[in-house]
Parts: C-alpha cells; sequence; structure tokens
C-alpha cells in the first residue's frame, strides 16, 4: 500500500509529480522478473485510483479558473483517467503476474498512463505554475494530498473497487 503522509504547504505540482515518478518506478517494479510484481501492482493500483480521485475532485476545477490553464486538456485529463482506470482494471482481472497476458495487459497500462502523465505534466501542471500563485498551489496540493490520503486508507485499489469506478 501506498504510503498516506500529509505533508502541508506543499505545491499541488509537485506533489503531482513525485506521484508520477512513484507510478514509474512502480511500472518498472512490475516488469521486472526480480520483484514482487504482485505487491507493486496492489501499490499502484491505489496509488493510480487515489491520485486521480485527488486530481479530479480537488484540483482540476480549482485549476479551471485560472487563465493560462487550458480547459480543454483538464477536461481531457479526466478522460484520460477513466482510460487508466480500464486498463488497471484489466491487469487486475489477470489470474497469472508474470504471464504473457499479464505482459500484454501491463503494457496496455503502462501505454496509456505515461501518454496521461506525459500531456498532464507538458500542459495543465505547466500551466498552473506559470498562472496560479504560489499560496493557492499550496492549499491545492494540501486538499490534493488530504483526498488521497482517504482514499489509499479505504484501500482504493481492490479489483471491486476499480471494477465500480470504470462501470460508472
Amino acid at each position: 500500500m501506498a504510503k498516506a503522509e500529509v505533508r502541508n504547504g506543499r505545491d499541488v505540482v509537485e506533489v503531482i509529480l513525485e506521484d508520477h515518478r512513484r507510478m514509474e518506478e512502480l511500472f518498472r517494479r512490475m516488469r521486472s522478473v526480480e520483484a514482487d510484481r504482485a505487491a507493486a501492482l496492489e501499490e499502484f493500483a491505489a496509488l493510480l485510483v487515489a491520485h486521480g480521485e485527488a486530481e479530479e475532485t480537488e484540483v482540476y476545477g480549482a485549476l479551471k479558473r485560472f487563465r493560462g490553464v487550458d480547459n480543454d486538456e483538464v477536461d481531457h485529463g479526466s478522460e484520460e483517467h477513466a482510460e487508466g482506470n480500464e486498463a488497471l482494471l484489466a491487469l487486475l482481472e489477470v489470474k497469472d503476474v508474470g504471464s504473457e497476458e499479464w505482459d500484454d495487459r501491463l503494457e496496455d497500462l503502462v501505454k496509456a498512463v505515461s501518454h496521461h502523465v506525459d500531456e498532464e505534466e507538458r500542459t495543465i501542471l505547466n500551466g498552473a505554475r506559470e498562472n496560479v500563485p504560489d499560496e493557492r498551489r499550496a492549499e491545492l496540493g494540501d486538499a490534493f494530498q488530504g483526498v488521497r490520503a482517504k482514499q489509499l486508507a479505504s484501500d482504493c485499489g481492490r479489483l471491486e473497487h476499480v471494477r465500480e469506478l470504470v462501470h460508472r
């Protein structure tokens, strides 16, 4: 399970970027035959769901109020969260970790999430860094971390919950 540490006053952009780097590290572990791939997937699933929910409930709507933040990209980010959740569900449903099917679905997940991370960092987060005051980014960082922590505490990455998210 991912850590749910909340440190107040942190820039939301930096917190989101840290999550992105953690997801990339977990992808490396899920690809490694020497790692505990199932444990890496469990941590990744929780982090992906908690991160997406926190962005959508606390960050995306707030960023749309600032000039210089691309509202279409913010809306597109939510669509990409849904695509990532679908790819996550497909991987979680594979019984044999490390099978060819598991590897194929892992690569689908990596592709979906990496595409989203790249776009979000280039458009939404750069726009936020340049156009949202430091104090507001810190407030959003606190709100983001609070929702993420609650999600993580609720075991949000479990198969049944991801299935509910996808079928909403």
